[in-house]
């Protein structure tokens, strides 16, 4: 049964759905789902991510990692995890900078967390080649034990997100329903009760109808992360797009063919995302014990990590390629481009050093 039959007949039986609900669905139903059913990364296919612009991003990703990995006291073995690997790119990138370093590809043990079949498969298509073993799990509660490193680059944006819309002094949920013609449409559900706290603090006394976002997934994600480095030291790295301040607004989106498209069209089709809200991010963090860094904006950090110098340095061993090196840097880092769209933070076990990247008062 196609995806959206399968969410019309549950929104039938049961009435609306949450938008966390319908996304769920519409990406990871394990048969027609949108991850398990194609790759969708490439500039041919519906989005294009940092890692297939230019190999610079993943290996300052490595080299970064490695930093990391010497500011735990370089642990003979560790973990090694990408959260949403894609392709399988900023891992390779990863390891062809890593290698020089030494020791530390010889403590990672690779692991990636990946719910795609299809995806499962290119990357390990592109790992292969790097004499990379690495190995697959669900979650991050099924990531072997030992102290980590935790990457993940347009991996929050992805999970699902629910909207409350405020009337009077009460939010209510804004769901999924059907219309006359048995198509999908918003319709306005009830009062959220104690779920209401999840709505960002900054948030809550804004004017009647105001619509806000709130994003169960990544509590949920920084719960898992605080866990596991109660036990072992830790540090993860999320890089995404959002805002550093927690603001209103509708930012539940479908991209199909690099086009924004209905988000309520045809499921299982098209790339499902919202904006991550990183104030509230790392607010999950402190409450949880961790200590965050950031968020700082992808140029910022990138810049920090020696991006240009690396940019000169491929211009002078692929002089032909200049205009192409110089169009990657300007997409990765320019305030117009990715550069202050999208924003980095890391959630670490107290008492690390400061993560490479970040300013004094990041």
């Amino acid at each position: 049964m196609p995806i959206a039959d399968k969410i019309a007949e549950r929104i039938r039986n049961g009435g609306p759905i949450s938008i966390a609900a319908f996304m769920t669905e519409a990406m990871f139903d394990p048969m027609e789902g949108y991850y398990a059913t194609k790759n969708p990364i490439g500039a041919g296919e519906d989005f294009i991510t940092a890692p297939a612009i230019s190999q610079m991003f993943g290996e300052l990703i490595g080299l970064w990692s490695a930093q990391v990995w010497m500011d735990m006291g370089q642990p003979k073995s560790f973990q090694l995890v990408e959260l949403g690997p894609g392709t399988g790119q900023m891992m390779s990138d990863i390891v062809r900078a890593g290698r020089a370093i030494p020791g530390f590809l010889e403590a990672a043990q690779i692991t990636l967390i990946e719910a795609s079949a299809a995806l499962k498969m290119v990357q390990g298509q592109t790992l292969t080649p790097m004499g990379v073993q690495a190995s697959w799990v669900n979650r991050i509660e099924n990531v072997p034990a030992g102290p980590a490193i935790i990457l993940g680059n347009e991996f929050l944006d992805c999970l699902p997100v629910r909207q409350a819309v405020k009337q009077g002094d009460r939010w209510n949920e804004r769901l999924v329903g059907l219309n006359e013609d048995g198509g999908f449409q918003f319709v306005m559900g009830p009062a959220l009760g104690v779920e209401a706290d999840l709505i960002p603090q900054r948030l809550r006394d804004l004017p009647d109808g105001t619509l806000v976002e709130f994003r169960p997934g990544d509590q949920q994600v920084v719960e898992a992360l605080a866990n596991r480095f109660a036990d072992q030291p830790g540090r993860a790295l999320f890089i995404d797009y959002g805002p550093a301040s927690s603001e209103p607004g509708d930012t539940f989106q479908a991209i199909r063919q690099h086009q924004k498209t209905d988000p309520l069209d045809a499921p299982g089709t098209a790339d499902l995302t919202a904006r991550v809200d990183f104030e509230q991010l790392t607010h999950f963090a402190g409450t949880a014990g961790l200590e965050a860094s950031g968020p700082v904006s992808q140029g910022t950090f990138l810049k920090a990590l020696g991006i240009e110098m690396r940019a000169a340095t491929l211009l002078q061993a692929k002089p032909d390629q200049k205009g192409r090196i110089a169009r990657q840097l300007m997409r990765l880092i320019e305030p117009d481009q990715m550069g202050e769209l999208f924003q980095v933070v890391t959630l670490s076990t107290p008492g690390l050093p400061k993560p490479p990247g970040f300013t004094a008062n990041g």
